[in-house]
């Protein structure tokens, strides 16, 4: 086809406007007398534009062969604009298949870690995906890993770790979309649940009844507490605390000088370090109080109750270390907070809010979470200090 333009013409086209060649292919002169290629076209009754590049860069010729190729694209259908997209994301992806999942799980790890509340939360992350995924597809490029790859990963732990496996999927997933996002992959993301996974591997709730931390009987607390008192060291101590106090383990081990107040009897957990995200005072009775006497006798760090190394607070299996070493390695330390429960409910005319309160556990009911306004406090002093004249009770 013959066009109205010429090279030589469009070397001294200098009048800024669209000038037209005819076949959708038009040469763009702005004010500044810069020169541009550009495809016009109309599929499906929509028309569009499309950019073939600088007139400095492709002459007359090759912008000619180039509306050629997109009106025979136009021809069979096909957006011109959209192949491009695809063409120039596989050729994106080809240059990135030296990204091994490996390498994308580290990159989302390290670009959320910020976001996280500790740091074991990045290491539980690490240590899920060396246990259970890298073995199986750690070293492939990321944009080769199929729904059966995950499911080789998840499959044989889905029944017998179910907790687990759950936690795996999800951040298979996670990852997976991370690197979607950042142009590593392509297509949907075989680690999805609905309306995927969900129909090769059996549901939760089909394959494990919820199984509790295991609890000391309430009853037996007392006696407990009594030799408990008689452990020596620094975990005997935090675990007592945790005890009287009903608290997580995490903020036991994390409890700081500068979140309690002595005199008050108050200690201020921070929204940071709560597993609902809000802050929780937690009224200390008479025996928690000479725990921290103690503690503040050996004072060396900011944590309450101190590490092995420096300026470190304990490992999250010191306490339970202790049990095992108390011949209690039936128990767990999370345990306890069912014992006080149990208590509570049983023994108690406290109410049920009062509780859940002191548990920090969050409110179910929306509409009674906004008209809650206090947290009860008063309330939940009398309890904690009934809780630990029962505990330190003789037996």
């Amino acid at each position: 086809m013959q066009g109205k333009l010429t090279a030589l013409g469009v070397a001294k086209l200098k009048t800024p406007g669209m000038h037209g060649d005819g076949g959708g292919l038009w040469l763009q002169v702005t004010g500044n007398g810069a020169k541009s290629w550009i495809f016009r076209f109309t599929l499906r009754g929509k028309s569009r534009e499309m950019g073939l590049g600088s007139a400095g860069t492709f002459s007359l010729a090759e912008a000619r062969d180039k509306a050629l190729t997109c009106r025979k694209l136009c021809y069979e259908g096909i957006d011109p604009i959209e192949a491009r997209r695809e063409q120039r994301q596989a050729a994106a992806l080809d240059a990135a298949r030296a990204m091994t999942f490996r390498q994308c799980a580290a990159a989302y790890i390290e670009s959320h870690k910020a976001g996280w509340r500790n740091e074991k939360h990045g290491a539980q992350w690490l240590a899920t995906l060396d246990a259970y995924v890298h073995p199986v597809f750690g070293d492939l490029s990321v944009q080769a890993i199929d729904t059966g790859l995950v499911m080789k990963a998840v499959e044989p732990i889905w029944t017998t770790k179910p907790e687990t496996a759950v936690r795996v999927r999800g951040r298979i997933e996670s990852i997976l979309d991370w690197a979607k996002a950042r142009g590593f992959r392509a297509g949907d993301n075989p680690a999805r649940w609905r309306g995927h996974l969900q129909n090769l591997l059996p549901r939760r709730s089909k394959i494990q009844r919820v199984s509790h931390h295991a609890a000391l009987p309430f009853t037996e607390v007392p006696a407990f507490m009594q030799r408990l008192a008689g452990q020596p060291g620094v975990a005997a101590r935090m675990l007592a605390f945790t005890i009287l106090t009903a608290a997580r383990t995490g903020e036991a081990i994390g409890a700081r000088w500068d979140e309690i107040d002595l005199e008050a009897g108050i200690w201020v957990v921070p929204a940071s370090r709560m597993k609902g995200g809000f802050e929780h005072r937690v009224p200390l009775p008479a025996p928690a109080l000479a725990i921290l006497a103690e503690m503040s006798a050996i004072r060396g760090s900011d944590y309450v109750f101190p590490g092995g190394r420096r300026g470190k607070p304990p490992s999250n299996m010191a306490m339970l270390e202790l049990l095992k070493r108390m011949d209690r390695g039936d128990l767990t330390v999370h345990g306890f907070r069912s014992s006080f429960k149990d208590w509570a409910s049983e023994t108690t005319h406290f109410p049920r809010e009062v509780t859940e309160a002191a548990l920090a556990h969050a409110i179910e009911s929306k509409v009674e979470a906004a008209y809650r306004r206090g947290d009860l406090f008063a309330k939940r002093r009398e309890l904690m200090d009934a809780w630990a004249a029962f505990a330190g009770s003789p037996c």
